[in-house]
């Protein structure tokens, strides 16, 4: 008996084997055995490449080339066409995931263009390898931090979450702000304080001194949306004195970051420009803008691959060339 190998596919051989031992009366198992595989690759086989219920080797050999043959011609599509190469490019650089690309494509052109998996097929494949850095790889993991929790005074006249109106917890209109700050600074006093609008994602942020002049800068951000109808922050002590704020304010429950999951994922998108270990004081605000303008003018899925920018202001800007007519692809 074989002993179990990593799985490849199967060869001209092994198919004409395969259909002597059905012919024998081998049961799958019994075949897998033999062939040293599991046996749903045997069952798989047989699914895919039978005709009319019945497996021939040579007909199975047949189908499964030109399947081969059409999956590596759909992760050449974007290879094959100068103009949404260049889209696709330009994209890429700009920080879009496959997704955002695809569906902002499809959307644009109201027909379906390329789905995600031929643009991770192209940046895998040679003609867009130097692509894949701008993918992210790793995802974050949450870390059971030890130790005791920290001591935290009690905020006086709080409004927890669950007392805040249906609109707001349904995102059914523009200007129900969440607010945090981007983490406690490492290496540096500076800090990020930043609002984002449940609704569109659209974000708003600025560099303040210190964490107490939080609640000066939710003020200052507020005023500069022009929109804002509430905010929802955490129970840290730099909240403490929130009745200085401009507009109704609601608390998470007390160690309880996800109720404010909105800003929470946003900051992981943050991230990606300002890492977490940088300090903030190499970071000019004008450059801070310039990243918030290009997250607030990426496509985001949850938003049927409109931009936060358009969400907010309800605008749609195209990003594809009206005089484009055709694509083929």
């Amino acid at each position: 008996m074989n002993s179990m190998r990593k799985y490849h596919h199967f060869s001209k051989t092994e198919r004409l084997e395969l259909s002597i031992l059905l012919k024998k009366g081998y049961s799958l198992r019994q075949i897998a055995l033999e062939f040293g595989r599991s046996p749903s690759s045997v069952s798989r086989e047989l699914k895919r490449n039978s005709v009319l219920s019945i497996y021939v080797p040579r007909k199975a050999q047949h189908k499964a080339r030109v399947r081969r043959c059409y999956s590596k011609y759909q992760g050449m599509k974007i290879s094959g066409n100068s103009w949404l190469e260049d889209y696709v490019r330009w994209a890429m650089t700009h920080k879009w995931s496959p997704q955002q690309i695809a569906g902002r494509l499809n959307k644009e052109f109201g027909l379906t263009i390329i789905s995600h998996r031929v643009v991770y097929k192209y940046l895998y494949s040679v003609f867009g390898e130097n692509l894949c850095c701008y993918l992210k790889y790793k995802q974050k993991r949450s870390r059971h931090r030890s130790g005791k929790k920290s001591r935290r005074g009690i905020i006086k006249d709080r409004v927890f979450i669950e007392q805040r109106p249906v609109v707001i917890n349904h995102r059914m209109r523009r200007g129900d702000f969440e607010g945090d700050l981007m983490g406690k600074p490492r290496l540096g006093k500076e800090s990020l304080a930043a609002i984002v609008d449940r609704r569109s994602r659209m974000i708003f942020a600025k560099k303040i001194k210190r964490q107490k002049h939080a609640l000066t800068a939710f003020n200052e951000l507020l005023s500069d949306s022009d929109r804002a109808r509430s905010l929802t922050i955490d129970n840290a002590l730099e909240h403490a004195n929130f009745k200085k704020l401009t507009v109704p304010t609601y608390f998470c429950q007390p160690y309880s970051s996800w109720q404010k999951g909105t800003v929470e994922n946003t900051f992981t998108i943050v991230r990606e420009y300002i890492p977490k270990k940088a300090k903030l004081e190499n970071y000019t605000q004008k450059q801070i803008d310039a990243m918030l303008n290009e997250m607030n003018y990426t496509p985001r899925k949850c938003l049927g691959y409109k931009t936060p920018l358009e969400s907010f202001t309800g605008k749609f800007r195209p990003t594809i060339n009206p005089r484009v007519l055709h694509l083929r692809v």
